[in-house]
């Protein structure tokens, strides 16, 4: 049967923009006078703007109206866009250009499939739209992971069935998501950590077009 098309999360697998949410995070929440979580990082990665808002605040959620929420959401946002000026090719994934080169000399289509309504910019900003067919963001989809919404988005996007589709994903959200979803899902992590329901794990993206080709054969 083999796959057609690769679908990316991008932040955790093609970049690491970590370090910018949680500045502009702690930015927020020292604005506000609270404590950022310490697990922040870890309990927002995959999940959408509102969700994460909700985690960062913590009890002081119950008492602020959804219209006062949508405006702290905004202004973390501001803070991050202003953090990624500093984006650059220090931020992208160690393998991750050369692993979308060979996916593209292969013929399969690639797409990026992501919560984050700035993706757009942050795959221009370090270079990957030439490789990339589609880019879905968080401003063309209602429901986030674990709702496989983004990545039946990308495959549309691409004109193929999500059998057709691998998914690689460094979050469990996104695991589940694509599982849901009907999609292989592929866990990329680094360094190695378990996330569950996963159909195949690399922990170096240089290993994805040999694990591809060895689950297509696998399928036949």
């Amino acid at each position: 049967m083999g796959f057609d098309a690769v679908i990316f999360d991008l932040d955790g697998v093609l970049c690491r923009t970590d370090r910018y949410h949680l500045a502009a995070w702690g930015e927020l929440a020292s604005e506000l006078g609270i404590e950022l979580p310490p697990d922040a990082a870890e309990r927002t990665r995959g999940v959408g703007r509102m969700e994460s808002l909700e985690l960062v605040l913590g009890p002081l959620a119950s008492h602020l109206a959804r219209e006062e929420k949508e405006k702290l959401a905004e202004r973390k946002n501001r803070i991050y866009k202003e953090q990624l000026r500093r984006l650059g090719p220090q931020d992208i994934e160690p393998g991750a250009a050369e692993a979308l080169a060979e996916l593209r000399r292969r013929g399969l289509k690639l797409a990026v499939a992501s919560s984050s309504r700035n993706a757009p910019l942050i795959t221009e900003r370090l270079g990957f739209n030439g490789w990339l067919d589609a880019v879905v963001d968080g401003s063309m989809i209602s429901r986030s992971k674990p709702d496989p919404e983004v990545f039946h988005k990308a495959a549309e996007l691409l004109s193929l069935p999500p059998a057709r589709c691998a998914v690689v994903e460094d979050a469990q959200s996104g695991i589940d998501a694509a599982r849901a979803g009907g999609f292989f899902a592929v866990a990329y992590t680094r360094p190695p950590r378990p996330l569950e329901g996963c159909c195949a794990e690399i922990h170096a993206l240089a290993a994805l077009p040999a694990l591809l080709t060895q689950a297509s054969v696998a399928q036949e």
